[in-house]
């Protein structure tokens, strides 16, 4: 497993999907997942410490856990399979640990609530072919990508309704 981190929120230039960016503590491994807009909002709200006037899902979750005096050890995006990621939450609870499968994206939103790691299986980053970050011919123009990528917003998301 890899330890990674948030690096930012994009959104795909050919279809407008928002695109979540893991990025490894080096720098050279980048991990982008294809989520929701609700989910990259949920995920942008937390990254800009913006409080929501009552709780959001992600929110919820949350106050369930602590509620209930479960600790979140740990994210893990574990799989990938025909181009879905798949992750699990990983819990203590009664000195337990319990395993929850979640999608990626709300597994990250809640890992941002609670401050809880997030690793990648070694494997999903070679199935997904692990990108050295914005030096990829893949991504056609590095320059113009890397310019879009650094005026990207969490705004640009757009908000919901409360």
């Amino acid at each position: 497993m890899l330890e990674m981190k948030v690096d930012g929120l994009t959104l795909d230039p050919l279809t407008n999907t928002p695109i979540i960016t893991l990025k490894d503590h080096s720098g050279k491994k980048v991990l982008p997942i294809w989520v929701g807009i609700f989910e990259a909002n949920a995920i942008a709200l937390q990254m800009e410490k913006v409080v929501t006037p009552r709780p959001m899902t992600h929110d919820l979750i949350k106050n369930i856990f602590v509620g209930i005096e479960a600790k979140v050890n740990h994210i893990i995006v574990n799989d990938l399979k025909d181009n879905t990621f798949y992750a699990t939450i990983s819990l203590t609870l009664n000195n337990n640990i319990v395993n929850i499968d979640s999608r990626p994206s709300d597994a990250i939103a809640v890992a941002l609530r609670v401050n809880a790691p997030i690793y990648v299986a070694e494997k999903v980053i070679d199935m997904a072919r692990g990108i050295e970050p914005l030096e990829s011919n893949e991504m056609g123009d590095s320059e113009k990508w890397k310019k879009w990528l650094q005026d990207l917003k969490p705004d640009d998301f757009g908000k919901s309704e409360m």
